[in-house]
């Protein structure tokens, strides 16, 4: 799976994004280019290579041309985004990431994320970073993205609140769940932007995973810190199997009618649950009991728990983070004389291993009134040809 690896060891902003970007391989031409399918004016975007407590990086700059308006709401910023020539992943990931920019603004200072104002997030330069980070990752045809826990920074920041605690408010909520730390340098470090872009396309924030390196990038940040060079690396190769960590919530149940289960699991999985499995075990005094377990994103481990609590009768869960490591996958599809057949594909250290999707299957043996393994066995016998 061709990776990014997000080294934010001095934090993230979204010029250091697009300067890391543009330093691996993206041509500043072409993200220009992409950028002109948006209706976003009143800009210059340069680049420049500085050096930052001597080590060399891209510094890519958003120059303001012309005074824009720099209040904006979310249907102002949706409506830019929609109304733009943009790939559709572009689209969809940079309104998911500015709602989410958004509702931390709202949960900061109070009311609907509809009705809050980005001040310094919703000028321009916060769209260009956003939009330009997103077009880049496509253009180098990143699967998927991983990063390091964040350095924050310390002391304190401007803003038109006022003077305001590194990190923000904002920084903060839009990070919950996330691996961050101060390395106590009293500067911004990781910006609202940068945090909302790492955590609208990183998938894990773990340790560098074992990929096979093909280019890097280096984007300088603002600052010039004395001492820690303001850089944000990124690396990008191909990775045979990710290591990533998932939450781990359980409970041991052993007084609930066992029909509530398949309600319990499929409301579970609705809210993001990764797998959800039941385990018979025994209990003190011998009692045959269910063990409840859920595997999820940290991020949403909380409002699982709480499913959990209001739909079992447990009087409480457990949760712990769990170490896992995953092999790179693509969905392919096989033509049978049973129809389409849709094929998870991976591979390690060149094995190649296919799985048919299990619901394709059965939809193909009810309509033609043949067994399962039938039309399974025929689809493996399509993959290997």
């Amino acid at each position: 799976m061709r990776t990014a690896y997000f080294d934010c060891f001095s934090g993230i902003s979204g010029d250091m994004c697009l300067g890391a970007l543009v330093s691996a391989g993206v041509p500043l031409g072409r993200l220009k280019r992409e950028l002109g399918k948006a209706p976003v004016s009143g800009y210059r975007l340069s680049s420049r290579k500085v050096r930052r407590a001597g080590v060399e990086a891209l510094k890519v700059d958003v120059e303001i041309t012309e005074k824009v308006e720099k209040n904006r709401r979310y249907k102002d910023i949706s409506k830019i985004v929609r109304e733009s020539r943009l790939s559709p992943s572009v689209k969809e990931r940079g309104l998911r990431i500015f709602k989410c920019l958004f509702e931390a603004e709202a949960l900061v200072h109070g009311g609907a994320y509809t009705k809050v104002h980005l001040h310094e997030l919703g000028a321009v330069d916060a769209l260009v970073d956003v939009l330009g980070t997103l077009i880049c990752l496509e253009a180098l045809g990143i699967e998927r993205v991983v990063a390091s826990p964040l350095n924050l920074g310390g002391g304190t920041v401007a803003t038109s609140h006022g003077e305001l605690p590194v990190p923000a408010p904002a920084t903060l909520r839009l990070l919950e769940g996330a691996p961050v730390y101060s390395s106590g340098h009293p500067y911004e470090l990781t910006t609202p932007t940068g945090a909302a872009i790492i955590a609208g396309v990183a998938s894990a924030f773990v340790d560098m995973p074992l990929m096979r390196l093909e280019g890097t990038g280096a984007g300088a940040g603002g600052r010039n810190v004395r001492g820690r060079p303001n850089v944000l690396r990124v690396l990008i190769g191909e990775t045979l199997a990710s290591e990533d960590e998932v939450a781990v919530v359980e409970t041991n149940i052993d007084d609930m009618d066992p029909r509530l289960y398949e309600d319990v699991t499929e409301k579970l999985f609705r809210a993001g649950a990764l797998d959800v499995f039941l385990t018979n075990i025994l209990m003190k005094k011998g009692r045959p009991a269910v063990k409840l377990t859920v595997l999820c994103d940290e991020r949403i481990r909380p409002r699982l728990s709480e499913i959990i609590l209001l739909e079992t009768t447990t009087l409480g869960v457990r949760h712990f983070r769990a170490g896992r490591t995953v092999l790179g996958r693509k969905t392919g599809k096989v033509e049978t004389r049973f129809g389409p057949v849709r094929v998870k594909v991976a591979s390690v250290d060149g094995a190649v291993k296919a799985m048919p999707e299990y619901e394709d299957l059965r939809r193909a043996a009810r309509r033609h009134g043949v067994p399962v393994s039938e039309v399974a066995a025929e689809a493996a016998r399509k993959f290997k040809k």
